[in-house]
């Protein structure tokens, strides 16, 4: 079969198997709204824009079956919804045309799917029925004629800065678009001052809209997605104006698993209790997940990064021998939406690899191992400004002490570390588990990990600078012992507290990056481990941990 003919094949693979899983979504919401109780009290608004357009998204997954239990239990759930009410989202954006239409008749349909059953607020307006209280709002999109004039010949950086009535539109929009974008240093070109103007004016209708819904409301809670593309944010900023509870969501870092957070989720908080030491047990579960994971064999959000991990061949085995240590370099995805909270050192992290390479031009003797990372080139978000292409612009290959591994290469990153110095990172996961390994770690960008002491992590550039130094020219690193203790502490929460399971209820799409149901009674969704962890955390405040 050839790859016309296999991506055809795919497509109409995919549109069944949607239609198969939009049947069993609607019976299976119909039934959500036969069975549930009677509700009272205050509702939980669960805010729906950026999870998805023509599929079940997993994101989507979590916020259904959390609805769907938080109703089955008698608390009202009001979905706010969007029904083309942005003149550009986040994820319908063509980023080779961005005045390409929205793909809104796929995205309205698939989200009328989720709410099959209920009555709109439109409708809920106009009925006489008790108890239920359970609604989807559907915010549409009216363009502000002010704020468009306003913003009509203001440049990317004005825009990145813009406020509106007191509403902080730019920073809130500055992360989509660099996201969408796959850049971080936006080009003030008219195609981009057109997207930021347009997602500038939808956010300004989300925060219109939303905060009017939450007057009217007055929820317990809100609910979104992860909270960093601007419908998320906006609808975030204007509930904590009003002291409303935000919760925020994300993929877990296990298969078919969510992590639900009062904090922002691509932050990882993460309480773990002074006295947690892990036992025998946990100890030996954790150890075979890293036996896995230094294999190659893990995914992320539906994703296989490697097929297969090779080690370090004879090449470059032989190159190393001639130099009198190795120093490995772990970069991130520059637009990754972790990326906001990484950058406290340094302005991005092509600025903390400008200065890395400062230092690696003075130390001939070390041999420094330039990492890209495989989310570089992943399907259909490819980045436009990548390490690779750093590397490129500085003329790395010339600098006979670099080897610079392509994202494209699956060299073991696991191997490397055991034969270095010391290992650098901006805010990559790798960092925590080369503490676990007994490596020293400098870490340059704050990371989810950095929240415990773990690595080390300099406050300032010139103290990165002088670290890096030091580390070069001394004999010997000290790695304090509580390094290791904390990483594997912090990763044995990630993995096993905070990353609740979906997997007897969500299963691999076609697309792995899309999720579908399993069949399953509502009872079992009641009884699942992860979903009593959610109804806790949302109506008791507990913090969304599995139980021990």
């Amino acid at each position: 079969m050839n790859r016309v003919s296999e991506f055809y094949t795919q497509r109409l693979k995919r549109g069944f198997v949607r239609r198969l899983n939009n049947l069993k979504i609607a019976r299976l919401s119909r039934l959500v709204a036969r069975h549930s109780p009677p509700a009272s009290g205050q509702p939980v608004v669960f805010f729906k824009a950026s999870t998805g357009i023509d599929d079940l998204s997993w994101n989507s997954g979590f916020h259904l079956l959390a609805s769907w239990a938080l109703r089955l239990k008698g608390t009202p759930v009001a979905y706010f919804a969007c029904n083309e009410g942005m003149s550009k989202c986040v994820l319908g954006t063509n980023r080779d045309n961005p005045y390409k239409a929205m793909p809104c008749k796929s995205c309205v349909y698939q989200s009328r799917t989720l709410y099959a059953g209920l009555p709109s607020n439109a409708e809920r307006r106009t009925s006489n029925v008790e108890g239920q209280r359970s609604q989807v709002n559907w915010f549409e999109f009216q363009r502000d004629e002010q704020l468009a004039s306003q913003i009509e010949n203001l440049s990317v950086p004005q825009l990145s800065t813009f406020h509106f009535q007191d509403v902080p539109l730019g920073p809130l929009c500055l992360p989509s678009l660099r996201w969408i974008l796959r850049i971080h240093h936006l080009n003030d070109d008219e195609n981009t001052r057109y997207l930021f103007r347009e997602y500038i004016l939808s956010a300004w209708n989300v925060a219109r809209r939303f905060s009017k819904f939450l007057d009217e409301t007055n929820p317990r809670a809100v609910i979104v997605f992860n909270g960093q593309f601007f419908p998320e944010a906006t609808a975030r900023w204007a509930a904590q104006k009003r002291g409303v509870r935000v919760i925020t969501h994300e993929v877990g870092l296990q298969p078919a698993s969510a992590f639900f957070t009062e904090g922002e989720a691509t932050a990882y908080p993460i309480h773990i209790p002074d006295e947690f030491e892990m036992n025998e047990a946990q100890n030996a579960k954790l150890d075979a997940y890293l036996a896995k994971r230094f294999q190659g064999d893990f995914t992320m959000a539906g994703i296989k990064f490697w097929a297969e991990m090779k080690g370090l061949d004879e090449a470059f085995l032989q190159k190393a021998a001639h130099f009198k240590q190795i120093v490995p370099i772990f970069t991130n995805v520059i637009f990754d939406t972790s990326q906001p909270h990484a950058n406290t050192v340094f302005e991005d992290m092509f600025d903390w690899l400008d200065m890395a390479l400062e230092v690696i031009r003075e130390h001939p003797e070390t041999l420094f191992v330039i990492r890209a990372h495989p989310d570089e080139l992943r399907v259909r978000k490819s980045g436009r400004e990548t390490v690779e292409g750093w590397a490129a612009s500085r003329e790395v290959q010339k600098e006979v002490n670099v080897v610079f591994v392509g994202p494209r290469e699956a060299l073991s990153s696991y191997e490397l570390i055991q034969k270095s110095k010391f290992v650098m990172v901006y805010n990559s996961t790798i960092g925590l588990e080369a503490s676990i390994m007994g490596a020293a770690v400098l870490c340059a960008g704050r990371a989810r990990f950095t929240q415990y002491p773990t690595v080390f992590f300099p406050q300032t550039a010139g103290a990165m600078r002088s670290r890096m130094k030091e580390f070069l020219t001394t004999e010997k690193i000290d790695v304090p012992a509580e390094f290791k203790r904390n990483a594997r502490r912090f990763l044995y929460y990630q993995l096993y507290r905070t990353s609740l399971p979906f997997g007897d209820f969500l299963e691999p799409s076609v697309r792995t990056t899309q999720t579908r149901l399993k069949s399953f009674e509502l009872d079992q969704l009641l009884e699942s481990d992860a979903v009593k962890a959610i109804l806790e955390g949302v109506l008791e405040g507990g913090n969304f941990l599995l139980k021990e």
